[in-house]
């Protein structure tokens, strides 16, 4: 449909060949009013030339609200780009980096706690022939710690670059964990020298045994949790910055839409008033398409941010609090064979022992011998109300953050084997209490059911099954994120900024053509 240039529009004194002559040139510049400097006046004159009626001609508003539509969809491209990159940053790093990090590090301070565990059980077994079996499984599993740990520090060390407090700690561990291996070694020997019964090792291997222990008590396991810790409040910053982001972000991509839209309607309405056309396709389709492309980003920047919230809140705070309970879990486990093997520090232990119990399930006023009575009525309680958990701790946090199937069944089967553990553990101090060293020894190190370090394997496998659940829901997420935001994203949608700002020229160059 075409349109002869009678239907232009005429207003009083304005015809075709005054809009012509508009454009050609501006009209002599009146004199400033006096005393105001020149520039000033210029610029007065120049603002009340441009907002007058006719200074705005049917070319001039064309052309005027064709470049605010061009410049809006260029900021509307810009702005979903910021808002959508910073998310998939945020998501990287809490994802790919900090989270991974924040774990590795609780796996370093766990395999720290279990060569301790294990050398603190081959002391115990000493020479005695019925621990033949045991103190061979017991090296091995010591071996398996030490490569672990090694494996872990590397890692961490890889990690902690840009970090200078975990560069300092993962130094210290780098340090020291070369001594403390020494001591142990040094305790090893000395007790297959002596070849002391089982609970009993000689003087010289136990005072190696203690500066080992107590080195890795003192330096090397609160360095690895200090990296652990690092790790997390990086966690904690970047996601709360992120959530902040998008927030804002959304509203950005909202206004700038938005404005966008109105551009383009006062563009068609400019048209249909100026030319009497009711129809422009260009133009309709490049505003439907800036609406898709809006409702698009919108819905990108909520559904990453459902992510976030599934990544970090329901899933990483489970998957660390769990990892930091297992790494706990050790220690105290540790805790129970230096108990046996050191019986000058044996108050020490125990008292060592009831607060890594205390940090994975905290009970508030209670003593180790009450601690098992304690537990049972607050499991009691839970379990008549899964609504209120009446105890704090690691465990306690992941109970008050159930979110993925079958998560429940699994933090409940941890419960249950903490729980059977405790009771083992009460019962071996029963036994070294009555005198029966050698019958406790057995109880600890035992692997057959009911025996403390079968309990103990149960309570790891539930622990590593509820972090699995957890840690399978966050990879989901953040890969997720990562497919919402690829590569393909970012052509379709400036490739559809192409075809917006094509559109918007398509649909108005006919019409300034007729002014030419």
């Amino acid at each position: 449909m075409t349109t002869s240039t009678a239907h232009r529009e005429t207003t009083s004194g304005e015809t075709t060949s005054g809009e012509t002559a508009d454009e050609g040139g501006d009209s002599p510049e009146p004199a400033g009013p006096s005393g105001l400097p020149g520039t000033l006046a210029r610029l007065g004159q120049g603002l009340r030339t441009v907002g007058s009626r006719s200074y705005w001609t049917t070319p001039r508003l064309v052309r005027g609200l064709t470049a605010l539509s061009l410049a809006t969809l260029i900021g509307l491209g810009a702005t979903a780009t910021t808002v959508l990159g910073g998310v998939r940053d945020g998501t990287d790093t809490i994802g790919h980096r900090a989270a991974p990090q924040a774990t590795r590090a609780a796996d370093l301070y766990f395999a720290l706690s279990d060569m301790d565990a294990q050398a603190a059980n081959l002391l115990l077994v000493g020479a005695d022939p019925d621990y033949a079996t045991l103190r061979k499984q017991t090296l091995d599993t010591y071996e398996q710690r030490r490569a672990q740990a090694d494996d872990d520090l590397q890692q961490a060390a890889e990690a902690a670059s840009a970090d200078p407090a975990g560069q300092r700690a993962v130094q210290l561990v780098l340090g020291k964990l070369g001594s403390y291996e020494v001591l142990v070694a040094r305790a090893q020997l000395l007790e297959e020298q002596a070849k002391a019964p089982a609970g009993q090792p000689s003087s010289a291997a136990l005072d190696a045994y203690r500066q080992a222990t107590d080195l890795l008590r003192q330096q090397l396991l609160p360095a690895a949790d200090q990296v652990t810790a690092a790790n997390q409040a990086t966690v904690d910053r970047v996601y709360g910055e992120q959530r902040d982001a998008m927030g804002s972000g959304w509203w950005w991509v909202f206004a700038v839409g938005l404005l966008a839209l109105a551009a383009l309607v006062g563009l068609q309405r400019a048209l249909f008033v100026r030319y009497h056309r009711v129809f422009n396709p260009a133009l309709a389709a490049v505003t439907l398409l800036t609406g898709i492309v809006m409702a698009a980003g919108l819905y990108l920047v909520g559904r990453a941010d459902d992510h976030l919230v599934t990544a970090k809140s329901d899933a990483y705070d489970s998957v660390i609090a769990l990892s930091r309970a297992r790494a706990v879990a050790y220690d105290m486990n540790a805790d129970e064979s230096r108990y046996l093997t050191d019986p000058t520090r044996a108050t020490t232990y125990a008292q060592a022992y009831l607060d890594q119990s205390q940090a994975i399930v905290h009970l508030d006023g209670v003593t180790l011998a009450s601690y098992d009575d304690r537990l049972q009525e607050a499991v009691t309680r839970y379990r008549s109300n899964h609504g209120k958990v009446p105890f704090g701790g690691y465990l306690g946090s992941e109970l008050n953050n159930l979110t993925f199937a079958g998560e429940r069944d699994a933090a409940e089967r941890v419960l249950g084997a903490f729980q059977d553990y405790q009771l083992t553990d009460h019962k071996i101090r029963d036994l070294r209490d009555e005198g029966k060293l050698k019958d406790a020894i057995t109880l600890n190190t035992g692997l057959a059911k009911g025996q403390s370090n079968y309990e103990f394997e149960q309570l790891s496998t539930a622990m590593g099954d509820t972090i699995t659940i957890n840690r399978q829901a966050m990879e989901t997420a953040v890969a997720e994120t990562d497919s919402d935001l690829d590569g393909t994203t970012a052509a379709l949608a400036g490739g559809a900024l192409a075809v917006a700002l094509g559109l918007v020229a398509l649909g108005v160059r006919p019409r300034l053509r007729e002014y030419r």
